[in-house]
């Protein structure tokens, strides 16, 4: 079976193995299990084309095994899916699922080191119990020995085993419901946030939220080339390892992502100071909670010099973070907040009036409801554009981009959609700055002043739509007819009631 397949074939062969655990494991925890497998069966596919290729080109043993040597990983013997495919029947096949994943981490430390610690195949609580979980293991290793997902390069092109892995992202998200937000954006969203931020050749691109990457990779698109470097942060273990495996499956081997806490302990740092980034984009928890302010005050990084944020709600922590680590007179923030960020008082009011007075903030995107399964609430991209700042090439911009956006949507059955159209209007206007009735506006300093600093979208975008007038002579005449023919009706029913001889 050598003809090439599709995405969606890819993609509904995929999912289909899912029903193993559908129904016994919640969505949040079994996704872990399909994306490693998937993620293993790829590379053992990947590595016998590989392998059967340089045999018929070099015939010698030797010289195959040196060229093996130089692939982007090594499969050590008895760490590929096949060799646990002809294992499924024995009584410890989790226990051998789990010691080919660790010598796949020990073979391959510079890329894979610690990405499969957080997941194991022969756990009780997550999988059940001896007999149930053996079971389970052998569907899911038959499910993924199917011809369908036979990987090989000759059928599956690399973009589309990336984009099968995001796609079954973005469905245990859908099934994961508000479990989600940490490790998905949907993709719209994101594709919309990478285009604002417009990376270019040789940029730098830092998520410094990353979850799964997936956002990273969008950004990383926008570049038409090979020439960035990827940055991310994540502070769930699980996470941080679906972000490792998505950049692998992507080729982006060489992006650094690191597992930790951003606003307590970042660990993109170069000696003492922050790394700084071309451009930064994020869609970072919605008012986290307990985010870390007790420690703000004396952040060695001094990233809160303009305010320390509430200690109940995050949105300013990491967009002070998002604008810090971006590069001074050029650097570019574009960021997914809850539309509170924007006319919240308070401390949030004073980092607010702050950045906006630094001439930092150069338009807010107002997005529709319900684009989320972690939220139905409307939200916004800030984009913050460093090189407004003096000495940068855009000093001369004053004014703010408005853009009321909350109409443009396709409604879905669960979720509303933004579709190329809803996605290319909003990009054109921020593009041109253009104003557009009841869409878009320019506001200058002083108008925003005039507003406390107060960014809720309608305050500068008018969307009321004027009640028709009303002709009352004309809905007068109308009731008149309506309630003659009514009394007509009455009538006859009384007339019919009588020869009936029912009296009323």
């Amino acid at each position: 079976m050598n003809s090439k397949v599709t995405q969606q074939e890819i993609n509904q062969a995929a999912w289909a193995a899912c029903d193993t655990f559908r129904g016994v494991v919640d969505a949040g925890s079994y996704k872990d299990y399909i994306l490693v497998m998937l993620f293993l069966k790829y590379i053992t596919d990947l590595w016998n084309d590989h392998f059967e290729s340089y045999k018929k080109q070099f015939g010698d043993d030797v010289r195959v095994r040196r060229r093996m040597e130089r692939e982007r990983f090594y499969l050590p013997d008895g760490a590929d899916f096949y060799y646990l495919y002809e294992n499924r029947n024995e009584p410890n096949i989790g226990e051998l699922i789990n010691m080919a994943l660790e010598k796949i981490e020990d073979a391959n430390r510079a890329k894979l080191e610690g990405v499969f610690r957080n997941i194991d195949f022969n756990s009780e609580s997550n999988l059940g119990r001896t007999k149930d979980r053996n079971r389970r293991l052998k569907n899911l290793l038959e499910d993924f020995n199917k011809p369908a997902l036979d990987l090989r390069p000759s059928r599956v092109t690399e973009d589309i085993i990336g984009e099968c892995y995001i796609y079954l992202i973005s469905r245990f998200a859908s099934d994961a419901g508000k479990k989600a937000g940490e490790f998905y954006t949907p993709a719209a969203v994101s594709r919309l946030l990478a285009k604002l931020a417009d990376a270019k050749p040789g940029n730098t691109i830092c998520d410094p939220a990353c979850g799964s990457g997936s956002l990273l990779i969008r950004a990383a698109e926008e570049v038409g080339s090979d020439n960035f470097s990827l940055y991310g942060q994540e502070v769930n273990g699980a996470t941080w390892a679906l972000a490792r495996m998505n950049m692998f499956l992507h080729s982006k081997d060489a992006a650094r992502i690191e597992w930790c806490d951003t606003l307590n302990s970042p660990a993109l740092i170069e000696g003492d100071q922050l790394m700084k980034f071309d451009v930064v984009v994020a869609n970072p928890p919605f008012s986290l909670d307990k985010w870390g302010a007790e420690n703000a005050e004396h952040d060695p990084f001094n990233r809160y010099w303009r305010g320390i944020p509430p200690k109940s709600k995050g949105d300013y922590a990491f967009i002070t973070h998002m604008i810090e680590i971006a590069k001074r007179q050029s650097g570019r923030v574009a960021v997914i907040v809850p539309h509170g960020v924007l006319f919240r008082s308070g401390a949030e009011g004073k980092i607010r009036q702050a950045l906006i007075e630094d001439n930092l903030l150069d338009a807010v995107v107002g997005l529709p409801a319900n684009l989320f399964t972690t939220t139905g609430i409307p939200v916004a991209i800030l984009v913050f554009d460093r090189s407004r700042e003096q000495n940068g090439e855009n000093e001369g911009r004053k004014d703010v981009l408005f853009i009321d956006a909350s109409k443009e949507f396709s409604p879905g059955k669960t979720q509303n959609v933004m579709n190329d159209a809803h996605i290319a209007k909003v990009l054109e206007t921020y593009r041109t700055r253009a104003e557009i009735e009841k869409y878009s506006h320019r506001a200058n300093p002083e108008e925003i002043a005039e507003n406390d600093f107060n960014l809720n979208i309608p305050r500068y975008v008018d969307t009321f739509e004027p009640e028709e007038d009303i002709d009352v002579a004309a809905l007068q005449k109308e009731i008149n007819q309506i309630e003659a023919e009514l009394a007509d009706v009455r009538g006859r029913m009384a007339g019919y009631l009588k020869e009936l001889g029912v009296n009323v």
